[in-house]
This record gives structure tokens, sequence and C-alpha cells, in this order.
């Protein structure tokens, strides 16, 4: 007998869809298992005003299949300089629930990002006064590089959570034990996302027997310890865990060099992913929670009425994939899934 599952349709609380010809891709691989997504404006250059906003959303939108329901959320693109009405005006806008906190050279797209958290201390009083999240990419840019989680969250979010204590947080992408337990234990508004390559796959798998470019991501993948604390958070069943992909497709030529870039590509088989991880921990009765409650709960939005149906059945996750004019490689290329997603 075929086995399978059926779970409210999931969100991704955080997403990459770069621009252009390159949405053709992005979209229609997202837009085929979540409903909602929270979109990153990291872009050249970032979403920082109102109306970039609405421009980019509407982009989104044309590139969606006809039949999608596909509801693109926007973020804003926190800077130095960003005047506080941006923030109010943001507050009360239907489609930008949150602005993100990118230090300044800590990842892809940043090098317009906030220098030192006290230059933003206005926006963020705007925005817990307003309810309005906060998302970080929780490192700090110097220091060995694994452990620049660990020192963001010693240096500049604990003193945050004290001078903003009713500031919503989200911590994007966590990949370390420091940050389960600090996020789990708080008493601060926290949430934290949590993606599938950091559920599957740990350092050794990125550097043992060379490098595998296209699992090399920020923040880079930790040691198993770290991955197993991450599984356990994602199964607890804890709301202050969910789903974010941090889907950010960069093409096998930027990837391929001697410099090639940060960002893990799992848009095309996300959902599936996640199965797999929550299979290995025989917790799928777990994965609907973490990927269709506790993300919306936490963004104070309605859960979705709708279903997807996964299917168990064996099947390879394709070596490349089309992107604008070039290729990209998804997570997992070449492997075998046991959960498959089916098509509504």
């Amino acid at each position: 007998m075929v086995k399978s599952l059926r779970i409210t349709q999931p969100d991704d609380w955080h997403l990459h869809l770069r621009d252009g010809n390159k949405l053709a891709r992005t979209v229609a691989d997202s837009a085929r298992q979540f409903k909602r997504a929270l979109i990153m404006p990291n872009l050249l250059p970032p979403i920082t005003s109102i109306t970039q906003a609405e421009a980019y959303r509407k982009r989104i939108l044309a590139a969606a299949p006809l039949h999608s329901n596909f509801n693109p959320l926007m973020t804003l693109y926190l800077t130095d300089d960003m005047p506080i009405t941006t923030i109010d005006q943001a507050a009360e806008h239907p489609h930008i629930i949150a602005a993100k906190l990118y230090p300044a050279h800590t990842t892809t797209n940043t090098t317009g990002g906030v220098t030192k958290i006290q230059k933003i201390y206005a926006l963020l009083e705007a925005m817990q006064y307003h309810g309005f999240v906060l998302c970080i990419h929780g490192e700090v840019p110097y220091g060995d590089i694994f452990d620049r989680e660990k020192r963001f969250i010693d240096t500049v979010l604990i003193p945050l959570c004290t001078d903003f204590p009713q500031l919503k947080i989200v911590l994007e992408h966590i990949t370390t034990k420091e940050a389960v337990d600090f996020v789990r234990d708080s008493t601060h508004p926290i949430g934290a996302t949590i993606t599938p390559q950091h559920l599957l796959y740990n350092r050794s798998e990125l550097l043992a027997g060379g490098i595998k470019p296209h699992l090399y991501c920020l923040p880079i993948l930790k040691r198993e310890s770290h991955r197993q604390a991450l599984l356990q958070a994602a199964i607890s069943g804890n709301k202050k865990f969910f789903l974010g992909t941090d889907s950010a497709p960069h093409s096998i030529n930027d990837k391929h060099n001697a410099c090639g870039c940060a960002g893990v590509y799992s848009a095309h088989s996300a959902i599936e992913l996640y199965a797999k991880a929550f299979m290995t921990m025989q917790a799928l009765d777990k994965l609907e929670a973490f990927a269709s409650f506790h993300g919306a709960d936490f963004y104070g939005l309605p859960r979705n009425q709708c279903q997807i149906k996964l299917t168990e059945k064996t099947w390879q996750v394709p070596q490349s994939l089309a992107f604008g004019t070039t290729t990209v490689i998804p997570l997992a290329a070449g492997e075998r899934l046991s959960w498959q997603l089916q098509q509504r």
C-alpha cells in the first residue's frame, strides 16, 4: 500500500527569489508547495523603500503560475540612514510584514547593511511600538567563521533583547546548539527559522573529500552535534521554531569559481527535504506544525486552510535546473528522496 501524508499547506518564512528572468524558476518552484513566503530584500539595489517593495512584489506575482495561490509577503532592508517614517508606513502596509537586519559584510549583497546596531536604535524603537517584526541574519562579520553566530548572540542579540524587551524578533537560519538554547529558553518574543540544509548536512559533508560548493551557505554548516540540536528543536513541537528555507540560488558559474558565493537552492524540493529530515527522526507527525502552523502563529497571520499531499515514493532530485539564461544546482542534486509532493 502506498503511504501518504496530508498536511496544511506550509509557508516559507525565509526565501530569496532573485529578480528578472530568474523569477520564472524560483517563483514556480516555491509556489508549487508554499502558500505564503517571506521574501528577502537583499537585491542589488536592496529593497529599502515601500515603493521598491511594492514593485518587486508585482514582478513576483507576474512570474507566478496562473493556477497558483502564492502570496509573497515582503521585507525591507534596514540601513543606517533609513527614515523612521519608512517603518511607520510599512507597519500599516498589507503586504510588508517585517524588516531585515543584515550586519554589513556578513552575506550576499550586504555591503549596504547595518554597520553598528546602535545606529538603527530609533528604527527598532519604532518597530517595537508598531509590533513590526525584526528578522535577523545573526552573524558578526569577523572572527572564526564557525563561531560567528554564537558571537552575534553574545555581543549583539542579548543586549538587543534587553534594550527592546517587546520587539518581536526572528533569528533566521539558526545553525548552532547555542542558538537553539537561547531561543528556546528566552522569555523575549523571539522565534527562529531552520533550513533543510542545516537539518540534513554537517560541515564534514561540506569539506571532507573536497569542498562541495553547492553546500556552501552562510551561516556555514556546523558540527554534527549542532545538526542534532537543530533536529531536536524542529521536531520538539516548540512554537518558537518554524520553517524557513533560506533558499538562495546562484548560477553554476557563480558557484564554480575561485571565490564561490554562498547560498543553497532548496526551493525545488523543499518540503520533500524537510520530510526526509523529519523521517530520520521518526517524527513525520510533527512536520505539519513546524511547516504550517508555528510561523503563521508567530507573525499573527491565519493558518492556511488548503492542504498538500506527500506520497511515499522514491524519486531522484535533478542534477541541475534551468535558471534564467544559465543553470542552478539544487540542494541534494542526484540524491534519492523517499517522499514526493503530489501536484494539486
